[in-house]
């Protein structure tokens, strides 16, 4: 009997058991029914416990595929989990600034008041810089104005505009004719597979060079004899008002290279910066060594050091062992002599350039990412050297107009996202001339891509003043209007005037969409947005202020040369500690701070804008702490292994890094050949 009333009770405690745990599972259900589609509806996860956003820390470094057009255009942009902007970033600590607006901006809403200003200049307060720009301003807003209001129409064109120019297939000048156009022969149409370039010329005699840069090389000695000269395949046509691109740097050194004998040296150069040289000593090449189209890149010549005994005595008898004859070698002088003349063929081939001397092949330079052959529509020759005559032949017949309409590709796909009602974490603002169309089409078509851009918890903006050509502003309002990515900074735009960009983006992170933080960066500068708040991120634990970048510690200015900087405009002999320009981020506190001094007209301005951004962090140091953080992968010169930003990236090259952090899932350069 006992038995049997325990095994009872036994039974009943499981059936209580098991109706508790059944309940369990019912409200476990019904609290799932509920939170399911409340998390589908945000976009986020949970947050963590450290603060950082679900997107950076977990989302981020798994692989990830680009939603569809018509996909992001369904979709909301995802909200926060909560209003309080400390709770869910590592933002600085200040309350983050209401937007003034939140629809897209087409003018920058930077206040500039000329009143005040006047005022004040006539007591002598300011700089002829900021003279400069009080008139820049005047005149650009004038211009701005005139635009919108219809004032300024472009004038219908003779031609259509997708009509392509004639061009003529060969070219021959005489080297009078030559001289008459600067040394400059134009290829209207560039260059096709098998185009070649002949030149006729005389190297000149060897005379003393006054370059201290070139001139004293070992102490004691006086002066160096130089010969040398260069030819340049340019790409005359890409963007007005730059230096043009050098797609094809061959400079033979007769006599004056720091290496005491003659050489040749092959480069190229994109926006001032040199890419890796190649140079040609008169070494045979390598076995290993890799070829364009079967030929080497470097042909053997006499050397005087050259002890002509390639081959060991131990090799020269194996080889008389089994028999096996010797090719005959013919070594060849350097092929350029002074006083002797000489006939030059540069040719286009499959992989590269190929350049032959009196009918006997020299060098070979392979095609470098960022160029193509159509790019090249100038032959320069310039140096020591007295050129006879100039012959091209094989040349393209047509091209497509140069207009912007070649680089601007108007669909939907490209166009900006709207702005997201809530605060964003990154405000990125790309500085741009007006003319560099190519430039903010290669941005669109990569980095500006990135899901966290196009689901706008990332914004970008292209920031760009008024061109000096009223056909480039005419289509820049076209351009603005249909994409919705840019903010017309309404000043006649100058080099010495890019500060006043920096400044507006600083306005629009703070007042237009309120981010946490803001990068400025150029448009030839590409970016890895969800490694850059990554970055940030891990900088500012603490939640305090920061300026992080590629930083410049106790630079001093030039005094001479191309970038000279005056006593006048900058006194001290060291710059403050800064960022270099082409990528860097700022907390929000800094570039509030920026905005409030200038619309005070208490903001000191200097014509370099990257210097200027740290002498005003230096200022806002001053009354609170900021965290300074150093990093060599915001690129300065072109792409680093792990890159966070990389620069002077042409707009092939934009392209192609995307596509490799694309398909490869990791970040890697398109490296020179």
């Amino acid at each position: 009997m006992k038995r049997g009333k325990l095994d009872t009770m036994v039974s009943r405690n499981r059936i209580r058991l098991l109706q508790f745990l059944m309940g369990l599972v019912f409200f476990y259900l019904l609290f799932m029914s509920f939170e399911i589609p409340l998390v589908y509806r945000t976009g986020y996860g949970s947050v963590p416990d450290d603060g950082t956003f679900g997107f950076t820390s977990d989302t981020l470094p798994r692989p990830f595929l680009l939603e569809s057009e018509e996909e992001m255009a369904d979709k909301d942009a995802p909200r926060r989990p909560s209003d309080d902007t400390f709770l869910v970033s590592h933002g600085s600590p200040h309350r983050t600034p209401e937007r003034r607006m939140r629809e897209f901006k087409k003018v920058s809403g930077l206040v500039f008041d000329e009143s005040t200003f006047d005022r004040n200049a006539s007591k002598g307060e300011f700089s002829e810089l900021h003279k400069a720009v009080k008139h820049a301003w005047v005149v650009g807003k004038k211009l701005w104005g005139d635009l919108e209001s219809g004032k300024i129409v472009l004038q219908p064109k003779t031609k259509t505009e997708n009509q392509s120019e004639s061009c003529p297939h060969s070219i021959t000048l005489s080297g009078s004719e030559f001289e008459a156009q600067s040394r400059i022969l134009e290829l209207p149409c560039g260059l096709t597979l098998w185009s070649h370039i002949t030149v006729v010329g005389t190297p000149r005699w060897a005379h003393l060079e006054d370059d201290p840069k070139i001139s004293i090389l070992r102490e004691g000695d006086d002066s160096v004899m130089v010969s040398q000269f260069m030819m340049e395949l340019q790409g005359l046509k890409t963007v007005d008002g730059e230096d043009p691109p050098r797609i094809l740097h061959f400079n033979p050194r007769l006599k004056g290279d720091w290496s005491g004998k003659p050489v040749i040296e092959q480069n190229t150069c994109y926006r001032m910066q040199w890419g890796t040289a190649l140079r040609c000593e008169g070494w045979k090449a390598r076995a290993d060594e890799e070829t364009v189209d079967g030929q080497v890149k470097c042909e053997k010549w006499i050397r005087d050091d050259d002890s002509h005994s390639e081959e060991s005595k131990v090799i020269w008898w194996l080889n008389r062992l089994i028999g096996r004859t010797k090719k005959v070698a013919i070594d060849w002088p350097y092929p350029f002599a002074e006083g002797r003349l000489f006939v030059l063929t540069v040719s286009a081939g499959l992989e590269g350039y190929h350049i032959n001397v009196d009918g006997r092949h020299v060098t070979s330079f392979p095609y470098r990412t960022g160029f193509v052959l159509e790019d090249a529509t100038g032959l320069s020759v310039n140096g020591d050297i007295d050129v006879h005559s100039i012959f091209a032949a094989s040349l393209p017949a047509t091209h497509p107009s140069f207009a912007p309409q070649k680089h601007i590709e108007m669909l939907t796909q490209w166009k900006a996202p709207s702005l997201p009602k809530k605060n964003v974490e990154l405000f990125i603002g790309v500085l741009s001339a007006g003319n560099h169309f190519a430039e903010r089409m290669a941005v669109r078509k990569s980095w500006m891509q990135h899901r966290l851009i196009r689901s706008s918890l990332v914004v970008a903006r292209f920031f760009v003043a008024m061109h000096g050509r009223r056909e480039v502003n005419i289509e820049l309002k076209k351009e603005a209007e249909y994409f919705g990515d840019i903010v017309i900074v309404p000043y006649m735009d100058n080099y010495d005037l890019v500060v006043l960009k920096t400044i507006a983006i600083c306005e629009y992170g703070v007042h237009t969409v309120a981010a946490n933080y803001i990068m400025k960066c150029d448009d030839d500068t590409f970016v890895r947005v969800d490694a850059v708040i990554d970055e940030a991120h891990k900088v500012q634990s603490d939640g305090g202020s920061l300026y992080v970048g590629n930083m410049n510690f106790h630079h001093k200015p030039l005094r001479h040369g191309k970038w000279a900087v005056t006593y006048e405009e900058w006194p001290e002999e060291d710059y403050p500690t800064y960022a270099n320009g082409p990528g860097y981020i700022l907390s929000s506190d800094i570039a509030e701070y920026i905005v409030s001094e200038f619309e005070k007209h208490r903001l000191r301005l200097f014509k370099m804008e990257d210097v200027s951004m740290g002498m005003w962090v230096e200022q806002f140091n001053s009354t609170k702490p900021v965290v300074y953080h150093h990093s060599l992968r915001f690129c300065q010169f072109g792409c680093i292994e792990d890159y966070l930003t990389s620069h002077y990236q042409s707009p092939r090259q934009m392209v192609c890094l995307w596509e490799k952090l694309m398909h490869q899932r990791r970040p890697q350069c398109c490296n020179m050949r």
